[in-house]
């Protein structure tokens, strides 16, 4: 079992940067019920919706209680596991490889700062576009502030892995680089969302 798997099984994640700063990560929000800030980003799922590294599954198995077609993908064993628990579907797959209705996904969410997926924002949204049905939308929840950074990370005693911050005031560049504009922004506390679309 990696690092990771066993850290949501705990209930607890701790990011390791490679200058030896530890960021705690969200764990026990990814485990409970879904909250007020998550519901922002779920109330603007209204076609098939693919939940790009979708953790233990909380935002996967409420968009299908809600009669709304999702599907997880996360390239840990134990979180599709997680979900299909939760009565969400889920596959272990990497964003980057062949994933399931290439082209035809109406929604794809990028939930809880997994806009750092592979440390590079600008190839993972373009990636995502070719997910997306010709007017779909991604959904991002990103960091407060203007921060952009990027290094490598790991989790527990993992191998080093490529991760991104995407802040809030970052975001037009970035998406205008990959093709996409911004369509809707929400906040609830701390917590940022934005919906871009096809440019």
């Amino acid at each position: 079992m990696s690092p990771f798997d066993t850290a949501l099984l705990a209930h607890t994640c701790v990011l390791e940067l490679a200058n030896g700063e530890r960021i705690e990560l969200p764990a026990r929000r990814w485990a409970a019920d879904p909250g007020r800030g998550d519901e922002l980003m779920l109330a603007r799922c209204t076609g098939p919706t693919l939940d790009i590294g979708c953790g233990p599954g909380r935002l996967t198995s409420e968009l299908t209680a809600r009669g709304v077609s999702s599907l997880g993908i996360d390239v840990s064993r134990t979180a599709v596991r997680l979900t299909r628990t939760r009565g969400g579907s889920a596959l272990r797959r990497d964003v980057f490889d062949r994933v399931p209705g290439e082209g035809r996904w109406q929604h794809a969410l990028l939930a809880d700062g997994n806009i750092g997926i592979g440390g590079d924002p600008v190839r993972l949204l373009r990636r995502v576009r070719e997910l997306l049905a010709p007017d779909g939308r991604v959904l991002i929840e990103v960091e407060p502030g203007r921060q952009f950074r990027r290094g490598h990370v790991r989790v527990g005693n993992s191998s080093w892995f490529p991760w991104a911050w995407l802040g809030v005031d970052a975001l037009d560049d970035i998406a205008h680089t990959a093709s996409l504009e911004v369509a809707w922004t929400g906040s609830h506390g701390s917590r940022h969302f934005t919906e871009l679309a096809v440019e």
